[in-house]
């Protein structure tokens, strides 16, 4: 009797985060298709197809669930980062250490192409975004003390060893530096239905076409961000290898219209 009922409740707990995830998807379509104040809990209802009783005992209210929306979002995103930080991390382990053009740069561009890759991959998170950005970010600015502050707590330190390594072309504020790379992507993909529009023959949503645009975003944001140092055999060796021509799968090959 024991093992069945202990089947019954891993079933069950099972069930509910398999009907938590349901609905947590269905509240990121109707909220990027609406914006937050567009959005109501029995469209989000419909959408899941569940009842709207069962979304206030999972998530309270329209907030607690938007704010799950975008908390989900923010973990997968903060997992990409993680990998991008296990690149400097001698460098952050010791303030002794001086960072390396290479190592920064290495940082540098694997944070974009992660970045891009996951807009890419995740439209719905591009048009909540793009309505937060139009409603001047008031709902999002109150969701953001809930979100991870790892990344944040990583970059600060790293931007500053940077500039004290003469790496940094500016001195702006370090925060800002590092979460610029997520809107510098986001505005190219959010133009991207434009320019399909507008030149019909390049095929821009191809993944040849994609796997260029990331290239010419990783040239941008790096040669922005670094000052011009000379390289060094083994820069240069690393340059190459993560400058050169990157792919972007069919699976991610998404429109944006």
């Amino acid at each position: 009797m024991t093992e069945p009922r202990r089947k019954r409740g891993r079933e069950r707990v099972y069930d509910a985060q398999r009907t938590r995830e349901a609905i947590l998807s269905a509240a990121e379509t109707v909220f990027a298709e609406r914006g937050f104040d567009g959005t109501s809990v029995d469209a989000i209802a419909s959408q899941a197809g569940y009842n709207k009783s069962l979304l206030f005992q999972y998530f309270g209210d329209k907030f607690g669930l938007y704010s799950q929306v975008l908390k989900r979002s923010d973990r997968e995103m903060g997992e990409l980062m993680g990998h991008a930080f296990a690149e400097v991390s001698s460098a952050l382990a010791d303030e002794s250490v001086v960072l390396r053009a290479e190592e920064f740069r290495a940082f540098l561009v694997t944070m974009i192409q992660s970045i891009f890759d996951y807009l890419l991959e995740h439209p719905r998170l591009m048009r909540i975004l793009t309505w937060e950005m139009a409603a001047g970010w008031k709902t999002f600015a109150e969701i953001a003390s809930q979100f991870a502050p790892e990344d944040r707590s990583r970059a600060t330190p790293l931007f500053q060893r940077a500039r004290e390594a003469g790496l940094l072309r500016s001195d702006f504020v370090p925060t800002i530096q590092f979460t610029m790379m997520v809107p510098w992507c986001q505005i190219y993909l959010g133009y991207l239905p434009l320019y399909q529009r507008l030149l019909p023959d390049e095929d821009l949503a191809s993944a040849s076409r994609l796997a260029d645009a990331r290239e010419y975003l990783v040239d941008f944001v790096v040669a922005g961000m670094m000052e011009s140092l000379p390289e060094t055999k083994t820069e240069k060796g690393v340059a190459d290898n993560v400058g050169g021509k990157i792919s972007v799968s069919s699976r991610t090959r998404k429109r944006f219209i």
